[in-house]
């Protein structure tokens, strides 16, 4: 991936769920964790896990960036709005929610492309396999880790700590 100059997750823009653009260059200095997210799995629970993670260290630099995504077993229905809603109201999300993306096949957004090439899954696969999967990034933009969708919020925090 160097080859075409992406180095990291500052030469990224994505798009917040108004159409707006968000140059993620501005999160530079910042320990990230990358989630695609949906609202009706049997992972969506994790929303309060990442909420926690976002309250105990976003004063030190952290922020978690969700990225709706209805790839996976047609799992996040809604439009912006309705995500919006769901995501407060359930689980009083305060982290960023992006607008809804694809992170598989031709549609995947640009981010999602760079961040499997740089972390690739169990067995160096690229794709991402279900909603939740994590990728911590460090506050130079580099990707550091892979999370599976399985990996509970709470278990992420001594490597969060370890970047802050």
């Amino acid at each position: 991936m160097a080859a075409s100059g992406l180095t990291s997750i500052a030469d990224f823009s994505v798009e917040r769920p108004d159409g707006s653009l968000l140059d993620l260059s501005e999160k530079q200095g910042k320990v990230l964790l990358i989630v695609n997210t949906a609202s009706k799995c049997g992972f969506t629970p994790q929303y309060a896990g990442l909420e926690a993670l976002q309250r105990a260290y976003g004063e030190r630099g952290f922020e978690v960036i969700g990225f709706p995504c209805n790839q996976f077993g047609k799992q996040e229905p809604g439009n912006a709005e309705e995500i919006a809603s769901f995501c407060k109201l359930t689980y009083d999300v305060t982290f960023p929610m992006m607008k809804k993306v694809e992170v598989n096949g031709e549609a995947a957004i640009p981010l999602y492309a760079w961040l499997k090439a740089q972390a690739p899954g169990l067995f160096g696969t690229r794709a991402i396999k279900w909603n939740f999967t994590k990728f911590l990034i460090d506050r130079t933009g580099k990707v550091v880790r892979r999370y599976a969708p399985s990996d509970k919020p709470e278990a992420l925090a001594a490597g969060i700590e370890a970047l802050l």
